[in-house]
């Protein structure tokens, strides 16, 4: 019997409360139970919302331990984005040798890095936005070409931008995309 058993069975076992269970058929049953109020109280101040973590990194602090697990989210984050079928996924593969889909893994996971990167860059600059939101705003960020009658039959072309919302402005800014930007 391990110690917590022995814990749980020496305070709460003698608290149990019987539940009654009345009626003949299915249709008919009912559960009859009460809470003892001080038990649960005690479970809540001893047990309950508590974890426990286990590592065998030794030489980390507490400190870095504690930061390791509650990051955990941002893996399961990047889970959830690989299975979504619309930006950065991990499927539908079209693909049956193994070498190909070796490839097709490969250009995921590094379509999430970038991804991810770049969701880090903006906030680091102060726009929080998902991988989703990020990719979208980009993505309206886009380029006309107005051709003009010009001399001698050929047509001038005018390359320029569309209008950009706020949030587009930044990530213009952020990512320097005045680099890739006509210049005419």
């Amino acid at each position: 019997m391990s110690e917590i058993d022995e814990v749980l069975s020496a305070r709460w076992v003698k608290r149990v409360i019987p539940a009654v269970v009345s009626g003949d058929t299915p249709p008919e049953f009912r559960l009859t139970f009460s809470i003892d109020e001080e038990a649960l109280f005690v479970l809540e101040e001893e047990i309950f919302g508590k974890r426990m973590l286990f590592t065998d990194l030794d030489d980390w602090s507490i400190s870095q331990v504690i930061a390791a697990y509650r990051s955990q989210h941002y893996v399961e984050s990047d889970f959830r984005q690989m299975k979504d079928t619309k930006v950065v996924s991990f499927s539908p593969m079209s693909h049956w040798t193994e070498q190909k889909i070796r490839v097709h893994a490969l250009y995921c996971t590094l379509a999430l890095v970038v991804s991810r990167l770049m969701v880090r860059q903006t906030a680091l600059a102060g726009v929080d936005l998902s991988v989703r939101e990020l990719l979208r705003e980009l993505s309206e960020i886009q380029e006309t070409v107005l051709l003009y009658p010009g001399e001698r039959g050929r047509p001038r072309v005018k390359r320029m931008l569309t209008e950009m919302s706020d949030t587009q402005r930044s990530l213009y800014d952020i990512f320097e995309l005045d680099t890739y930007a006509p210049k005419r």
